[in-house]
Formats: C-alpha cells, structure tokens, sequence
C-alpha cells in the first residue's frame, strides 16, 4: 500500500476509448477496481457487452502492488502487457482496462498489435483527463468533534486553517462535526483544539484510510 497516495479513476466513473486498424476495432474501457473481483467483474460484464467480439484483453493495477494481464488469445506479449504499461505509465492505481478487439479480418502482425492496444488505452485515458475522471486518492484520517453550538463557527475555522474538510454535521443536544484530514495534518488541530478547550478532549482521529480528498 503506498503512503502517500495515488492516482485513480473516479469511482463509479468509465473512461472509453477506441482505435481502429485495417477494420480492426480496439474498444478500452477503464473503471476503477479496488480488487481482484472488482476487476474480474469488469471484464465479465464487457464480455457480455461486446458478446460477439473475439478477444477481451484485461489488465489492472492495484494499490497494494498487485497487477496483472493476459493476451485472452493474441500473440504473447501483444496486447495485455502493451495495455498494462499504459496504465503504469499514467501512474494509476486501483484501475482495472479491459480492451475489446472486433477483428476486422486483416492480420497485423505482432508490432501491430501491440500499437493498437496501447492507442485504446492511451484514448480511454486521454477522454478520462477530459471529463475529469482522474483522481487522487489520498491518505485521510477522519476525526470526530463534539463541541458545544457556541464553538460552531470557531471550530470550523480551524479545520479549515488546519487544511481539513468538515464533511457532516448533526445538531442535536451539541454538534457531532466529522471531518477529514490528510493523515498529519490531524495532529496540529487536535493540539490547537484541546488548547482551545483549556485541555479538554473534544476530538477523537480513526483509523486513517485511502479516500477521495
């Protein structure tokens, strides 16, 4: 798992992208995939998409390090490996590409293949940086705040000072705030706040996790 964070797409988000040689048509779709399953139902659902299409090349990367990708039937190393690559090279993380091939009837031969497979990807990417799928995903520890309706507004001003994000409020007898930090920067509000409190603890961190910040 990395420490300080990554790029991904967008979740619930497809970028898709296509190429076309000699009637061959090259179809990448990219979703994110924060496993081996999700990633695994991607290509499951593009193979019942693109039913009559004769290959289905996946690859995906996970945060944990974990990569994989298979040719699903072309020349070795010509189009699972090519889409992978693509996918390092963007610096992407928890994304999983399934590249559908329609078979136009021209054989390309292997360096062929392997430039078609990498202008799907590369197109997919390229419409995911124009519609603004490509996200960070960072490092965040949640904190939770109980203070008194009065503190509102100052409390809120220093999350903010803090660089966090007040992410819910509940109003009931007092305020129950939850807000996000990147993991550190929970350390210098917790101080400032028991401070303000004269050394009353207000505020509780959980365990940090990777999140959209």
């Amino acid at each position: 798992m990395p420490h300080q964070g990554y790029m991904t797409i967008k979740a619930a988000a497809e970028a898709v992208g296509e190429h076309e040689d000699r009637r061959s048509r090259f179809i990448a779709s990219i979703r994110r995939a924060g496993s081996e399953d999700e990633a695994a139902a991607h290509l499951a659902e593009m193979r019942a998409l693109h039913h009559d299409a004769r290959h289905h090349v996946p690859a995906w990367i996970l945060a944990s390090g974990a990569e994989r990708c298979s040719d699903d039937g072309e020349p070795q190393r010509t189009a699972g490996m090519p889409a992978l690559e693509v996918l390092r090279g963007a610096g992407l993380a928890d994304v999983s590409c399934v590249v559908t091939r329609y078979f136009g009837g021209t054989l390309l031969g292997p360096g062929g293949l392997m430039r078609a497979y990498t202008a799907a990807v590369q197109d997919a990417l390229a419409a995911a940086e124009t519609d603004g799928l490509i996200v960070e995903m960072s490092l965040v520890t949640p904190v939770v705040v109980q203070i008194p309706y009065a503190s509102y507004d100052r409390v809120s001003r220093m999350v903010a000072d803090a660089g966090g994000k007040v992410k819910d409020a509940l109003f009931a007898e007092d305020v129950q705030l939850t807000c996000a930090f990147r993991a550190g920067d929970e350390v210098p509000f917790m101080d400032a706040l028991r401070t303000y409190a004269a050394g009353d603890e207000l505020a509780h961190a959980r365990e940090p996790r990777f999140a959209e910040f």
